[in-house]
Protein backbone atom coordinates (compact mmCIF):
# COMPACT_ATOMS: atom_id res chain seq x y z
CA UNK A 1 0.00 0.00 0.00
CA UNK A 2 1.35 3.43 -0.96
CA UNK A 3 2.16 5.92 1.77
CA UNK A 4 -0.73 8.15 0.65
CA UNK A 5 -3.21 5.37 1.54
CA UNK A 6 -1.44 3.76 4.49
CA UNK A 7 -2.85 4.87 7.86
CA UNK A 8 -0.50 6.25 10.46
CA UNK A 9 0.07 4.22 13.62
CA UNK A 10 -2.10 5.20 16.59
CA UNK A 11 -0.86 7.85 18.99
CA UNK A 12 1.22 6.58 21.88
CA UNK A 13 1.80 8.26 25.25
CA UNK A 14 5.50 8.97 24.72
CA UNK A 15 7.56 12.07 25.54
CA UNK A 16 7.99 13.05 21.87
CA UNK A 17 4.73 12.80 19.85
CA UNK A 18 5.22 11.90 16.22
CA UNK A 19 3.34 12.05 12.93
CA UNK A 20 4.17 11.96 9.24
CA UNK A 21 3.60 15.69 9.06
CA UNK A 22 6.15 16.37 11.82
CA UNK A 23 8.65 14.03 10.16
CA UNK A 24 8.22 15.72 6.80
CA UNK A 25 8.45 19.24 8.22
CA UNK A 26 11.65 18.34 10.05
CA UNK A 27 13.11 16.87 6.86
CA UNK A 28 12.19 19.99 4.88
CA UNK A 29 13.89 22.22 7.47
CA UNK A 30 17.05 20.12 7.18
CA UNK A 31 16.93 20.20 3.36
CA UNK A 32 16.30 23.96 3.27
CA UNK A 33 19.34 24.51 5.47
CA UNK A 34 21.77 21.98 3.98
CA UNK A 35 20.35 20.42 0.83
CA UNK A 36 19.33 16.81 0.30
CA UNK A 37 22.65 15.56 1.66
CA UNK A 38 21.51 16.88 5.04
CA UNK A 39 18.46 14.61 5.02
CA UNK A 40 18.59 11.08 6.40
CA UNK A 41 16.25 9.19 8.67
CA UNK A 42 18.88 9.33 11.40
CA UNK A 43 19.23 13.13 11.11
CA UNK A 44 15.47 13.63 11.00
CA UNK A 45 15.03 11.44 14.08
CA UNK A 46 17.72 13.43 15.88
CA UNK A 47 16.00 16.71 14.98
CA UNK A 48 12.77 15.32 16.44
CA UNK A 49 14.54 13.88 19.49
CA UNK A 50 13.30 10.36 18.81
CA UNK A 51 14.99 7.07 17.98
CA UNK A 52 15.45 6.39 14.24
CA UNK A 53 13.47 3.15 14.42
CA UNK A 54 10.33 5.07 15.42
CA UNK A 55 10.28 6.68 12.00
CA UNK A 56 9.82 3.31 10.32
CA UNK A 57 6.35 3.09 11.84
CA UNK A 58 5.43 6.04 9.60
CA UNK A 59 7.59 5.64 6.49
CA UNK A 60 9.41 2.73 4.91
CA UNK A 61 12.59 4.60 3.97
CA UNK A 62 14.20 7.70 2.53
CA UNK A 63 12.48 7.48 -0.86
CA UNK A 64 9.08 7.68 0.78
CA UNK A 65 10.31 10.60 2.83
CA UNK A 66 11.44 12.44 -0.31
CA UNK A 67 8.07 11.77 -1.96
CA UNK A 68 6.32 13.21 1.08
CA UNK A 69 8.60 16.26 1.09
CA UNK A 70 7.90 17.02 -2.57
CA UNK A 71 4.17 16.65 -2.04
CA UNK A 72 4.27 18.92 1.00
CA UNK A 73 5.87 21.65 -1.12
CA UNK A 74 3.16 21.11 -3.75
CA UNK A 75 0.80 22.55 -1.16
CA UNK A 76 2.57 25.87 -1.86
CA UNK A 77 1.94 25.57 -5.61
CA UNK A 78 -1.62 26.76 -6.09
CA UNK A 79 -2.20 27.96 -9.67
CA UNK A 80 -4.98 30.50 -10.08
CA UNK A 81 -6.35 32.56 -12.92
CA UNK A 82 -9.13 33.10 -15.41
CA UNK A 83 -8.63 30.71 -18.30
CA UNK A 84 -6.00 28.15 -19.17
CA UNK A 85 -3.28 30.65 -20.10
CA UNK A 86 -3.39 32.47 -16.77
CA UNK A 87 -3.51 29.18 -14.87
CA UNK A 88 -0.51 27.77 -16.74
CA UNK A 89 1.40 31.01 -16.15
CA UNK A 90 0.47 30.86 -12.47
CA UNK A 91 1.59 27.22 -12.32
CA UNK A 92 4.96 28.15 -13.82
CA UNK A 93 5.49 31.13 -11.53
CA UNK A 94 4.39 29.27 -8.40
CA UNK A 95 6.63 26.31 -9.18
CA UNK A 96 9.58 28.62 -9.76
CA UNK A 97 8.90 30.41 -6.48
CA UNK A 98 8.71 27.10 -4.61
CA UNK A 99 12.07 26.02 -6.02
CA UNK A 100 13.64 29.33 -4.99
CA UNK A 101 12.26 28.80 -1.49
CA UNK A 102 13.34 25.13 -1.39
CA UNK A 103 16.45 24.83 -3.55
CA UNK A 104 16.60 21.04 -3.13
CA UNK A 105 13.30 20.73 -4.99
CA UNK A 106 15.14 21.42 -8.26
CA UNK A 107 16.88 18.05 -7.87
CA UNK A 108 13.59 16.15 -7.44
CA UNK A 109 11.36 17.68 -10.11
CA UNK A 110 10.75 15.76 -13.30
CA UNK A 111 10.73 12.02 -13.79
CA UNK A 112 7.65 10.07 -12.86
CA UNK A 113 4.52 12.03 -11.98
CA UNK A 114 3.95 13.04 -8.36
CA UNK A 115 0.82 11.32 -7.08
CA UNK A 116 0.48 12.73 -3.58
CA UNK A 117 -2.72 14.54 -2.60
CA UNK A 118 -1.30 18.06 -2.94
CA UNK A 119 0.26 17.31 -6.33
CA UNK A 120 -3.00 15.78 -7.53
CA UNK A 121 -4.91 18.87 -6.34
CA UNK A 122 -2.56 21.08 -8.37
CA UNK A 123 -3.05 18.81 -11.37
CA UNK A 124 -6.82 18.96 -10.99
CA UNK A 125 -6.77 22.76 -11.04
CA UNK A 126 -4.68 22.80 -14.20
CA UNK A 127 -6.74 20.13 -15.97
CA UNK A 128 -9.96 21.93 -15.10
CA UNK A 129 -8.56 25.15 -16.62
CA UNK A 130 -7.83 23.24 -19.84
CA UNK A 131 -11.42 22.00 -20.11
CA UNK A 132 -12.50 22.52 -23.69
CA UNK A 133 -9.03 21.94 -25.12
CA UNK A 134 -8.72 18.76 -27.21
CA UNK A 135 -8.26 16.04 -24.62
CA UNK A 136 -5.32 14.59 -26.56
CA UNK A 137 -3.52 17.94 -26.32
CA UNK A 138 -3.94 18.46 -22.57
CA UNK A 139 -1.07 16.31 -21.29
CA UNK A 140 1.44 17.47 -23.95
CA UNK A 141 0.58 21.09 -23.12
CA UNK A 142 1.12 20.59 -19.40
CA UNK A 143 4.26 18.54 -20.05
CA UNK A 144 5.68 21.33 -22.23
CA UNK A 145 5.11 23.95 -19.52
CA UNK A 146 6.56 21.70 -16.83
CA UNK A 147 9.61 20.91 -18.98
CA UNK A 148 10.22 24.62 -19.56
CA UNK A 149 9.91 25.44 -15.87
CA UNK A 150 12.13 22.57 -14.74
CA UNK A 151 14.83 23.48 -17.24
CA UNK A 152 14.69 27.16 -16.34
CA UNK A 153 14.76 26.74 -12.58
CA UNK A 154 17.52 24.14 -12.70
CA UNK A 155 19.64 26.63 -14.64
CA UNK A 156 18.87 29.32 -12.07
CA UNK A 157 19.73 27.03 -9.15
CA UNK A 158 22.92 25.94 -10.92
CA UNK A 159 23.88 29.63 -11.17
CA UNK A 160 23.13 30.13 -7.48
CA UNK A 161 25.29 27.14 -6.56
CA UNK A 162 28.10 28.30 -8.84
CA UNK A 163 28.01 31.70 -7.14
CA UNK A 164 28.41 30.06 -3.75
CA UNK A 165 31.19 27.78 -4.98
CA UNK A 166 33.22 30.51 -6.72
CA UNK A 167 32.37 33.53 -4.60
CA UNK A 168 31.46 35.43 -7.78
CA UNK A 169 27.99 36.49 -8.82
CA UNK A 170 26.98 36.32 -12.48
CA UNK A 171 28.05 39.90 -13.26
CA UNK A 172 31.49 39.45 -11.72
CA UNK A 173 31.91 36.13 -13.53
CA UNK A 174 30.94 37.75 -16.84
CA UNK A 175 33.37 40.62 -16.17
CA UNK A 176 36.17 38.16 -15.51
CA UNK A 177 35.59 36.54 -18.91
CA UNK A 178 34.93 39.78 -20.76
CA UNK A 179 38.42 40.29 -22.21
CA UNK A 180 38.56 36.70 -23.48
CA UNK A 181 35.12 36.96 -25.09
CA UNK A 182 35.97 40.31 -26.68
CA UNK A 183 39.14 38.90 -28.22
CA UNK A 184 37.38 35.78 -29.45
CA UNK A 185 34.45 37.62 -31.07
CA UNK A 186 36.84 40.09 -32.67
CA UNK A 187 38.30 37.27 -34.77
CA UNK A 188 35.13 37.30 -36.91
CA UNK A 189 34.66 33.54 -36.54
CA UNK A 190 31.32 33.94 -34.75
CA UNK A 191 29.48 36.85 -36.44
CA UNK A 192 25.93 35.85 -35.47
CA UNK A 193 26.92 35.35 -31.85
CA UNK A 194 28.82 38.65 -31.85
CA UNK A 195 25.75 40.50 -33.11
CA UNK A 196 23.55 39.10 -30.36
CA UNK A 197 26.10 39.76 -27.63
CA UNK A 198 26.62 43.32 -28.86
CA UNK A 199 23.10 44.39 -29.83
CA UNK A 200 20.55 42.33 -27.91
CA UNK A 201 18.94 43.54 -24.70
CA UNK A 202 20.36 41.61 -21.77
CA UNK A 203 17.52 40.45 -19.51
CA UNK A 204 17.69 39.59 -15.83
CA UNK A 205 16.56 36.18 -14.54
CA UNK A 206 12.93 37.23 -13.99
CA UNK A 207 12.64 38.81 -17.44
CA UNK A 208 14.32 35.84 -19.09
CA UNK A 209 11.94 33.39 -17.41
CA UNK A 210 8.80 35.35 -18.27
CA UNK A 211 9.82 36.11 -21.83
CA UNK A 212 10.56 32.44 -22.54
CA UNK A 213 7.26 31.48 -20.92
CA UNK A 214 5.44 33.96 -23.16
CA UNK A 215 7.03 32.40 -26.25
CA UNK A 216 5.88 28.96 -25.10
CA UNK A 217 2.34 30.04 -24.22
CA UNK A 218 2.01 31.93 -27.51
CA UNK A 219 2.95 28.75 -29.37
CA UNK A 220 0.50 26.66 -27.35
CA UNK A 221 -2.28 29.17 -27.98
CA UNK A 222 -1.59 29.23 -31.71
CA UNK A 223 -1.64 25.43 -31.85
CA UNK A 224 -4.78 24.76 -29.83
CA UNK A 225 -6.85 27.59 -31.39
CA UNK A 226 -6.34 26.49 -34.98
Amino acid sequence: MLVWERPEPPDRPVPAPLSRERIVRAAIRLADAGGLDAVSLRKVASALDVGPMRLYSYITGKQELLDLMVDAVHAEIRPVGDGWRQVLRSLAEATRHAVHEHEWLADLLGGRPQLGPHALATGETVMAALDGVDVDAVMPVVAAVNAYVIGAVRREIAERRAERATGMDEKRWQASLGPYLTRTLATGRFPALATVVRDATHLDADQTFRTGLDFLLDGIEARITR
